[in-house]
């Protein structure tokens, strides 16, 4: 814990288990990550918390007691309840005291649909179902991109999908390449840095200023009574 507050950003490599536990902290969690066939068992039937997943390489399986999932490398999920998964590689950010609905998707795309700083792009992958909710995304570098300095109000967890490029911060500068998986603590300067090279990063956010709101939504913002 004392490495959370001291460092602009811990990165891991692949094991099977807990990489990082700020159970303690606001917006409580952990970061996970599997590899290879040894089946995996995540959470409880009656959990209140949800696991937000990447598959970085492989097919794997993924078993809860209703359904059986095969996905295949750069899909991604969240799922709540208890789940088995085996096979391949990736990670998962258990959100603890949420529970998040059940999605499958991806494979994640080329670029991203919308804008980010400095030429950048990103797609929001899953939503946040209510404002402030948790939310994955994808964020896309462009070649020769030298990010503009900054901050985020909360941490950021995630995993290189694609590529390479560097992570700047007032401790130095860390390699990035496929696989490489991180955490960022809040309110932590940094920046991201590629030369010749594009760079896809996923990247969980514990909370969002964004999403549907009881008064503000597609279905009654598109009703009209009369």
């Amino acid at each position: 814990m004392n490495e959370y507050k001291t460092s602009s950003i811990l990165h891991f490599d692949f094991q099977s288990g807990v990489l990082f536990d700020w159970t303690n902290f606001r917006f409580p969690g952990k970061l996970h990550s599997w590899l290879g066939n040894s089946e995996s068992m995540f959470g409880k039937p009656n959990s209140s918390n949800t696991f937000y997943g990447y598959v970085f390489s492989g097919t794997v399986e993924i078993k809860t007691n209703s359904v059986y999932y095969r996905l295949v490398e750069e899909q991604y999920f969240c799922l709540n309840g208890s789940f088995s998964i085996k096979g391949g590689s990736g990670i998962i950010i258990e959100c603890m005291n949420y529970k998040g609905m059940n999605v499958v998707g991806g494979p994640i795309e080329e670029w991203g649909r919308l804008k980010y700083i400095d030429g950048c792009t990103d797609t929001l992958l899953i939503s946040p179902p209510k404002y402030g909710d948790p939310c994955l995304n994808v964020l896309y570098f462009p070649e020769n991109i030298n990010q503009t300095a900054h901050t985020h109000p909360s941490l950021r967890a995630g995993i290189i999908a694609k590529g390479t490029g560097e992570c700047i911060t007032p401790d130095g500068v860390l390699p990035l390449s496929p696989g490489k998986i991180f955490i960022i603590p809040e309110n932590k300067l940094h920046n991201f840095k590629t030369q010749d090279s594009e760079m896809v990063v996923i990247a969980f956010h514990p909370d969002s200023d964004f999403g549907p709101e009881d008064h503000n939504h597609p279905m009654i913002n598109r009703t009209i009574i009369v």
